[in-house]
């Protein structure tokens, strides 16, 4: 059954890996020069060129790569035997359903996780320079580099670099299993594979990512030294104001101001309005003294974030959490095989 399977499933496997063998030969060969000289190269990508491309190029390629699996690997799987009707063959003869579909399973799915692991391996490899640059705040924000200006916990980047792509490609995999074996029609099981997919990849970095792992609170005074950014409608308007807090590579969760009371609120005074930096010009006495006046009040901001040394954590917490849903998955697929006419 093994050998079946990977019949009916090397001409996939051949181009897919095919691709990635071109990509690992440009990434090698970039990523050498780009390691060998990181200082003189990273100046590079603020006009972008050859560096700049290759990065996006990976990066695209990382971040497609779970979702290509799961919409042509995956919801085929099951689907494309229904169709035919080969399926009825097979179960008549020796070959269990539960043993069919577990070889499917593992060839195609070990095949996908490879695959995935060893792109995001290459890409993470070849961007580490540049990682350690945005980290120490060393990448213009006008570099160009999604993901890098606002460091590695950012959605496109954490998603692209590191071990999570393996979680990602082994739950789309399943889940495309899955849905086939509930729709049992090609071209439907294939839409709603992408559109869970996609959905899901919205809604973790904003819902689950920040509370995989507790983040870290700080509260502090609002400062002219501290300020990071001031927003308000106008004059005697209610202002919104954000804090930085000094911890390079930190993921900001939330800057959320607390009034005396210490309750969450959702701006200023609007006579806070005062303490607004003029523009294009540093502090002003006015507003030290306004900002003064705010912590003599007893106004405060409070901030949630991820610690940078947290990262890998969260690497690790998420391609578990993802990791789990595939089993659960696949439990629920071989259960509705069972139960398949």
């Amino acid at each position: 059954m093994i050998w079946l399977t990977w019949r009916q499933f090397r001409a996939q496997a051949a181009v897919l890996y095919a691709a990635l063998a071109a990509l690992g030969v440009l990434l090698l060969v970039t990523g050498l020069r780009l390691h060998s000289g990181s200082g003189a190269v990273l100046d590079r990508f603020s006009g972008g060129g050859t560096y700049q491309a290759v990065y996006l190029l990976g990066l695209a390629a990382v971040l497609a790569a779970p979702a290509v699996i799961g919409v042509f690997w995956g919801a085929p799987l099951i689907t494309r035997e229904l169709d035919s009707g080969t399926h009825r063959l097979v179960w008549n003869q020796s070959v269990t359903r539960t043993g069919w579909l577990a070889s499917k399973l593992a060839v195609v799915g070990l095949a996908a996780v490879t695959a995935t692991g060893a792109l995001s391996l290459m890409t993470t490899w070849w961007s580490a320079p540049i990682t350690r640059a945005a980290t120490g705040g060393h990448v213009p924000s006008s570099s160009g580099l999604p993901g890098f200006a606002s460091e590695r916990f950012s959605p496109v980047s954490f998603a692209a670099h590191g071990v999570v792509p393996i979680g990602y490609a082994a739950f789309a995999f399943t889940l495309g299993v899955t849905v086939g074996a509930v729709v049992r029609r090609t071209l439907p099981a294939i839409a709603a594979t992408l559109a869970l997919f996609v959905a899901v990849q919205v809604a973790v970095p904003f819902w689950i990512r920040p509370h995989l792992i507790t983040p870290a609170r700080l509260t502090t005074e609002i400062t002219t030294a501290n300020l990071r950014g001031f927003m308000a409608s106008g004059p005697g308007a209610p202002a919104h104001v954000t804090v930085s807090i000094g911890k390079p590579g930190a993921w900001i969760i939330s800057n959320q101001t607390l009034d005396p009371a210490g309750r969450v609120i959702d701006a200023l005074p609007a006579w806070a309005t005062n303490c607004a930096p003029p523009p294009g010009q540093p502090g002003t006495t006015a507003q030290r003294e306004c900002f003064a006046k705010l912590s003599d009040l007893g106004y405060r901001q409070l901030v949630t974030y991820q610690p940078a040394d947290h990262y890998w954590a969260l690497q690790w917490a998420e391609t578990a959490t993802f990791l789990t849903a595939a089993l659960a998955l696949t439990g629920l697929c071989f259960w509705r095989i069972r139960r398949l006419t």
